[in-house]
């Protein structure tokens, strides 16, 4: 019987972010303060929206014997701590020393520890040192860093193709399956890869929309008609301070075939000449909201983008939210907003209660010369959850997700949807659990960038992009990069990628 590893180790790494990401913070499947593996893993992941539960299926058809050490994911955040990169890369490591016939790795691509500016890269380095010969196949995100050590010490790639990231099964059956041809000696991968000096910003980096939709178009065209084995793009993560952030491709060929070469080199020539195409202008917040007034029908999803938890933010800044109350609009559901204490006044006071707070600006950002800055409100409190959905959408399908203790606060014709933990809404639940028809709201106002998308951009009447302050602003200008390759573009004026 063939014996597989696989294991889940995600995290999307803002370095500057002023959130710490401990061991606790991986508790995708426990909810109990540390990663989980096991039959506990494969209970929880299977059948869901998730890489690991195509390798799930591929080890069943395979007959194989299947060693889930450790599923470890935690929200974006500060970087990772050493304590929790060595635990999870040693349940890692220590299942793949064991010996296995193959390694199915369910990665991020833009992780950053205390100590290594390349997480995957240097996950992929110790593993490939224990077993130098092992096939292993690695899903990444699309918001991957590529490094050299991680194509160096892979045997197959493959990123997913959507932003908001709806393809992630898919993604794991691609780098999987290959992986299983390449056991059975029917092809021979050959990876071939580029990292251009470019930053896009990633309100404009979605292969849905131009200007990535053809580029990502061509490259899936190539995988399909099987002018190659794969092919991979990746828009790259800009908020990390890091050598090798930049959009990348990865195309795996057969053997010596020029294939995976050439295409690569289509494809990143045609993103290099589009890269203006691929920076946002900002719009001033007050300016947005004004918009929004204006607009017809409902429900109008206003999207505070700088302040995302889907990227790191704090999902605690009030500005946005302060400007809507200014502006006056009405019949408004918020959140969900991060305040633990402020959950702990509205369930220690009660359903139907009024409370006075102090809501959100719990959290300095001194990277950004950012101070936290708590909004005044007084409200009713008119539910308390336990902040569990499961999700119905496209995106992460069939996971059980977990804001903690959640409470909602009615504020005139506001409600506001308070969580103990951070969650970027990309799905409806996050208001429908608490009792909040999302359908039936003239506005929406919540936190994202992309993945609102998967669960909002159906009923959205009308999208409003809002540029609030945060650790997730577009405006790079105001990062301290000190490690980013230099130059860069838009950061400098440059004319070629080489």
């Amino acid at each position: 019987m063939k014996r597989f590893v696989t294991a889940i180790f995600r995290h999307e790494t803002n370095t500057f972010s002023p959130l710490p990401t401990p061991l606790e913070a991986f508790d995708f499947v426990s909810g109990g303060g540390e990663p989980a593996g096991g039959e506990a893993a494969v209970a929880a992941l299977s059948g869901t929206n998730n890489p690991v539960a195509a390798y799930l299926d591929i080890a069943r058809e395979q007959g194989a014997e299947l060693v889930f050490p450790i599923a470890a994911n935690a929200h974006p955040s500060g970087p990772v701590a050493d304590a929790a990169f060595e635990y999870v890369a040693t349940a890692i490591a220590e299942a793949v020393a064991a010996g296995c016939d193959a390694l199915l790795l369910d990665l991020h691509g833009a992780m950053v520890s205390q100590s290594h500016d390349d997480g995957e890269g240097e996950l992929l380095s110790r593993l490939r040192a224990i077993a130098p010969d092992l096939p292993i196949a690695v899903s990444l995100d699309f918001h991957t860093n590529l490094s050299a050590r991680m194509v160096e010490n892979a045997t197959v790639i493959a990123g997913y193709c959507t932003y908001p990231h709806v393809d992630m099964y898919q993604t794991g059956e691609r780098a999987g399956r290959l992986l299983m041809r390449a056991l059975a000696g029917e092809v021979r991968p050959r990876m071939a890869w580029r990292s251009l000096p470019m930053i896009t910003h990633m309100l404009r980096q979605t292969p849905a929309q131009q200007p990535m939709k053809d580029i990502m178009d061509a490259a899936m065209a190539a995988e399909a008609s099987s002018r190659v084995l794969a092919a991979s793009l990746f828009g790259g993560f800009p908020h990390a301070d890091i050598p090798h952030v930049g959009l990348s491709g990865l195309v795996v060929g057969d053997g010596d075939d020029l294939a995976a070469g050439e295409l690569l080199a289509e494809l990143m020539d045609l993103a290099w000449q589009r890269r203006a195409d691929f920076v946002f202008e900002i719009e001033a917040p007050a300016e947005s909201i004004a918009r929004a007034r204006e607009l017809e029908g409902g429900p109008i999803v206003l999207v505070d983008h700088g302040d995302n938890a889907g990227a790191g933010g704090n999902q605690d800044t009030m500005a946005v939210l302060a400007e809507v109350m200014r502006q006056g609009l009405v019949d408004v559901a918020v959140g969900p907003i991060w305040d633990p204490p402020s959950v702990e006044r509205m369930i220690a006071a009660g359903v139907g209660q009024t409370v006075d707070l102090e809501l959100g600006g719990k959290t300095d950002v001194p990277a950004m010369n950012l101070k936290g800055e708590p909004l005044a409100i007084s409200g009713a409190v008119r539910r308390i959850t336990d902040g569990r959905f499961t999700v119905t959408g496209p995106m992460m399908t069939g996971m059980t997700l977990d804001m903690g203790r959640t409470a909602v606060l009615e504020a005139g014709t506001m409600e506001i949807v308070v969580s103990s933990r951070r969650m970027e809404p990309f799905d409806t639940g996050v208001f429908s659990h608490a009792g909040i028809d999302p359908r039936a709201k003239k506005y929406l106002l919540i936190k994202s960038r992309q993945h609102f998308r998967a669960g909002f951009g159906e009923l959205a009447a009308h999208i409003v992009l809002v540029a609030g302050p945060g650790v997730c602003s577009s405006d790079y200008e105001l990062f301290p990069f000190e490690k980013l390759r230099r130059p860069i573009y838009p950061l400098d004026n440059i004319n070629s990628p080489d």
